[in-house]
């Protein structure tokens, strides 16, 4: 089979797209999911997508196949796919009215080919058409995803609060919960700068950096927790073989440990510490460094946040970003592109093409 020359501009808005378009107003309006195995959605065809009376179009039902088998492709890591050859096998009558069910993944992967299989069914089952597809296949996709490490993929909020209390503590400064997080994902040197002092001398700041992540590294050590759906969700992207970072402020030891407690140490092609750089966030300098490192524009990055210094970082990176309220307010983080309350409520498909900038 000779593959054709493709020219797909991915950049372009596709909100009109009949099938997945949702400003479309006669447009079917999937909104697929990817759950790290197979991509689904859920259709509930009305009126208007009959052939027999009350009787869904086959068509239609095409269409959702054709549609839900192409997103299975994306989520390969690739920019597209191009429909080269379907077989459908229609099996029973889609009622309107009832919800269909659709399924699709992928079976076979080459450099220019994929194979795929749909399905559609009723709640109970019930196969109403399947579809085996082949696609020719676009360029690899170029979206990255950089993630911040603590508040995001890790639970260790509580550990860095009490390590700064005791730190601060000792210098007879009460460092109050609403002092830290207002500071939560800066560097430390800006925490004791703007706690201390800026008059403080640089050897006695990395003095103190150094006994807080001591005690840090104590207290925290087999007791960090990942965050709900943060795990799922790095694996999902890991086997789609979409480039990934990890971006934090916390130094190269702390990152080590959270990685190895975690046991997501294969997660990313790149990790970058808060001392490969000379500014904290709200600095762009630490993401713009990730983004260099994984040969990415800024415009095809997705940040994953959790502290309002890191919004304004990646916004003025001219990165996307999608904030999740593990340890700030909404309110606080409003000026990410999306904001969830966890990341059990994203899956792939949401994060590369529902993060809006």
């Amino acid at each position: 089979m000779k593959t054709p020359k493709m020219e797909v501009n991915i950049s372009e808005d596709f909100s009109l797209c009949f099938a997945c378009g949702q400003a479309n107003p006669i447009g079917l309006k999937l909104k697929p999911i990817y759950d790290g195995e197979k991509v689904r959605a859920e259709f509930i065809p009305g009126e208007y997508h009959q052939g027999w009376n009350n009787t869904t179009h086959g068509g239609i039902l095409y269409t959702l196949l054709d549609e839900i088998t192409a997103y299975a492709i994306l989520c390969c890591g690739l920019e597209f796919g191009v429909t080269a050859k379907s077989e459908v096998r229609f099996k029973h009558i889609a009622p309107i009215g009832e919800p269909i069910q659709l399924s699709a993944w992928v079976t076979k992967l080459s450099k220019r080919l994929a194979e795929t299989k749909g399905v559609l069914a009723l709640k109970d089952s019930t196969v109403l058409a399947e579809i085996d597809s082949i696609f020719y296949l676009g360029r690899q996709s170029k979206w990255t995803v950089l993630w911040d490490m603590d508040g995001v993929i890790a639970d260790s909020e509580s550990f860095h609060f009490a390590a700064w209390q005791e730190i601060f503590a000792k210098r007879a400064i009460n460092f109050t919960r609403k002092d830290f997080i207002k500071l939560f994902g800066a560097r430390n040197d800006f925490i004791i700068h703007t706690i201390l002092g800026e008059k403080l001398p640089e050897k006695d700041i990395e003095t103190i950096a150094l006994e807080k992540e001591a005690i840090f590294r104590e207290k925290a050590k087999g007791n960090i927790r990942p965050f709900p759906g943060a795990i799922k969700l790095l694996n999902a992207i890991k086997r789609g073989n979409f480039r990934m970072a990890l971006v934090s402020s916390a130094p190269k030891e702390n990152i080590d440990l959270v990685l190895a407690e975690l046991g997501i140490e294969e997660c990313f092609n790149c990790i970058i510490s808060g001392r490969e750089v000379s500014e904290s966030k709200p600095s762009p300098q630490v993401y713009l460094l990730a983004a260099e490192k994984l040969g990415a524009e800024p415009k095809d990055c997705i940040v994953v946040e959790d502290s309002p210094l890191g919004v304004k970082a990646a916004n003025t990176a001219g990165m996307r970003c999608l904030a999740v309220t593990n340890s700030q307010l909404k309110q606080d983080l409003e000026e990410a592109d999306k904001v969830v309350d966890s990341l059990e409520d994203i899956d792939l498909i949401t994060l590369l093409y529902r993060v809006k900038s």
